[in-house]
């Protein structure tokens, strides 16, 4: 099965109807708000906090993955937690409007004031696939 959906890969690569180049999909999301240290994110983009909790948005809508978000980081607040992670995925097979959930991630995050700064994972914990976010205390 996975030799033949390899196979396919080339095929569906050309029958999209978008530039995969234009998608941007590499792309890494970093934010830190203003009146905070640099410093604080350089240290999440190089993985000196613990991520205390995650979720995964893969396999949702805007809609579901939004209000996901909300609640995932209302619990976090609640829990006292610092560093959580959000998986929103790659993109890959978004059509020409690009990764909905990325931009639907980074859109929303920056726009919490209990979010003080956000960076796309290290390549181990899911890269520009996943964003570690630092909540305030």
């Amino acid at each position: 099965m996975f030799e033949a959906d390899e196979a396919a890969v080339p095929g569906e690569l050309l029958d999209m109807a978008f530039d995969p180049a234009v998608l941007e999909v590499g792309e890494e999301l970093s934010y830190l708000r203003d009146g905070y240290s640099p410093k604080l994110l350089r240290q999440l983009k190089r993985g000196q906090f613990s991520v205390q909790d995650d979720i995964d948005l893969h396999q949702m809508n805007a809609a579901a993955a939004q209000s996901t978000i909300v609640m995932f980081l209302a619990e976090a607040k609640q829990n006292g937690l610092r560093c959580v992670r959000i998986v929103h995925g790659k993109g890959l097979r978004s059509r020409a409007a690009g990764p909905v959930l990325k931009g639907l991630t980074d859109r929303m995050l920056r726009r919490r004031d209990d979010v003080i700064a956000f960076a796309s994972a290290r390549p181990a914990q899911g890269g520009t696939g996943a964003v570690v976010v630092l909540l305030k205390g």
